[in-house]
C-alpha cells in the first residue's frame, strides 16, 4: 500500500515538473532552463530516478511508473510566464511549498493574461517606427512604418494567427506589409521605401526562435538550436517570399519594379542621440510584444540601446567593420543580460532576446527579397551572404560571452 502511495505521489511530481517545462518551452525559454527547472522541482519533492529529455518542440518525461511525451509546437513567446515559472521553481525550495500549493501556483501562472490589445498595438507601432529610424529612415519614413505596422498587426492578430498556418501567415503578412508601404510611398507619405518596408517587416521577424536557437547552440544543445534556427530560417524565407511577391504584384500594374538604390541614411535621425532614443524605444516596445513583465521594460530597453550603440560606434568610427562590430555588440548584450538577470533575479533570456533584436539582420531579408524581385541576382547573393555573416557574428558573440561567464544564469 505504501509503495502504491509513493508511486502516485511520484506521478504527481513528475506531472507537475512536466507541466512547468511545457509552459517554459512554449513561451520562449531555452532548453537548459527547461531541463534545470524540471529537475529542480522533481528533486525537491524527493523523486529520484526521473529522466527528462527536452527538445525544441517536445518533452519526454519518464519515471519508475510514469511516462509522458508532449509535442510543443514552436510559437511566439510570453516571457512573463518564463519569469514566473523560474521564480516558482525557486519558491518551491525557499518556502517548502506543498505539492498541492505548487500545483495551484502553476495553474495560476498558466492562466496569466496576455498583454492588453492597446498595449500591443502601441508597442507594434512605436517599435516599427523606431527600427525604421535605426535602419536609416527619416521621421516621415518612421511615421509611415508606424501606420503600416498598426494595420499589419491587425491582420496578423485577427486573421493570420487564428486562420492561417505560420508559414502562410508570414507570406501573407510580408505581402500585405510591402503593399501598404508602397501605397504610402506612392501617396508621398515617406521618402525612402526601403527603410519603410524594413521598419514594418521587423514586426514579423522571429526574434525568439532565432535568439534561443543561437543560445541553445552556445549552450551546446546543438539539436535543439538547429531546430529553432531552422524554424526561424523558414519564417525569414516566408517573409522574403511575401516581400518579393508584393514588389512583383505592384510591378504588374506599374510596369516595372520600383527602383531602389540601396540603403540610405537620413542625416537627422542618424545622429547619435536620435539613434540612442530609437534603440531604447524599439527594444522596449518589442519587450512588450515578447511578453516581458512591465518592470523589465526599462532594463531591457537600456540593454538593447547599449548593444546598438556599441555596434554603431564601432562600425562608424573604427575599422572593425559590420562583422566584428556585431560580434562585439552581441557579446556586450549577452554580458549585460547576465548582469541584469543576477541583479533583478530573473532569467537572462528576458533581456537577451529583446537586447539582441536590433542586431538581427532584418534589413538583409528585405534587400535579398528586393534584389530577387528586381532580378539583380548578384546583389541578392551579396545581401544574403552579408545577413549570414551577421548571424554568425551574433552566434560567436553569445558563445564568447557565455564562456567568459563560466556558467549559466
Amino acid at each position: 500500500m505504501e509503495n502504491a502511495v509513493d508511486e502516485i505521489r511520484s506521478e504527481e511530481v513528475l506531472r507537475l515538473a512536466s507541466e512547468a517545462g511545457r509552459i517554459l518551452l512554449q513561451n520562449g525559454a531555452e532548453i537548459s532552463r527547461v531541463e534545470d527547472t524540471m529537475e529542480r522541482i522533481a528533486t525537491h519533492y524527493g523523486v529520484q530516478g526521473e529522466n527528462f529529455f527536452v527538445l525544441s518542440n517536445g518533452i519526454f518525461t519518464t519515471g519508475r511508473s510514469y511516462a509522458n511525451a508532449q509535442f510543443i509546437p514552436i510559437k511566439g513567446a510570453s516571457l512573463d510566464k518564463v519569469a514566473a515559472v523560474n521564480q516558482f521553481s525557486r519558491d518551491i525550495q525557499a518556502y517548502d511549498l506543498s505539492l498541492e500549493e505548487a500545483c495551484a501556483r502553476l495553474e495560476e501562472i498558466k492562466n496569466l493574461p496576455s498583454k492588453p490589445l492597446w498595449e500591443q498595438y502601441v508597442a507594434a507601432g512605436i517599435g516599427c517606427a523606431a527600427f525604421c529610424i535605426i535602419f536609416g529612415g527619416g521621421l516621415a519614413d518612421a511615421a509611415a512604418s508606424l501606420a503600416a505596422a498598426l494595420l499589419l498587426n491587425f491582420f496578423v492578430a485577427r486573421i493570420g494567427m487564428p486562420y492561417l498556418s505560420k508559414t502562410l501567415a508570414n507570406v501573407a503578412a510580408g505581402f500585405i506589409g510591402t503593399l501598404l508601404c508602397i501605397l504610402f510611398y506612392s501617396l508621398g507619405f515617406g521618402s525612402n521605401l526601403g527603410n519603410m518596408v524594413v521598419g514594418t517587416m521587423i514586426l514579423l521577424i522571429p526574434g525568439v526562435a532565432f535568439t534561443n536557437g543561437l543560445r541553445d547552440i552556445a549552450n551546446e544543445d546543438y539539436l535543439a538550436g538547429m531546430t529553432r534556427l531552422t524554424d526561424a530560417l523558414m519564417m525569414f524565407i516566408a517573409i522574403a517570399v511575401g516581400v518579393c511577391s508584393g514588389f512583383v504584384a505592384h510591378s504588374w500594374f506599374h510596369g516595372s519594379v520600383i527602383h531602389l538604390s540601396g540603403t540610405t541614411t537620413d542625416t537627422y535621425t542618424s545622429m547619435i542621440p536620435i539613434q540612442m532614443l530609437a534603440a531604447f524605444l524599439g527594444t522596449a516596445s518589442f519587450s512588450v510584444l515578447f511578453g516581458l513583465p512591465r518592470k523589465h521594460y526599462l532594463p531591457a530597453g537600456l540593454i538593447g540601446m547599449a548593444g546598438w550603440m556599441a555596434y554603431l560606434l564601432l562600425n562608424r568610427y573604427t575599422a572593425a567593420g559590420p562583422f566584428a562590430s556585431t560580434l562585439l555588440a552581441s557579446g556586450i548584450v549577452a554580458l549585460l543580460s547576465r548582469f541584469g538577470a543576477v541583479r533583478l533575479k530573473c532569467p537572462g533570456t528576458l533581456f537577451l532576446i529583446p537586447g539582441e533584436f536590433p542586431l538581427i539582420p532584418g534589413g538583409g531579408v528585405f534587400w535579398t527579397s528586393y534584389y530577387i524581385a528586381s532580378e539583380q541576382f548578384p546583389l541578392a547573393v551579396d545581401a544574403g551572404l552579408t545577413a549570414i555573416k551577421v548571424t554568425l557574428a551574433i552566434v560567436l558573440g553569445i558563445i564568447i560571452a557565455a564562456n567568459a561567464l563560466g556558467r549559466r544564469d
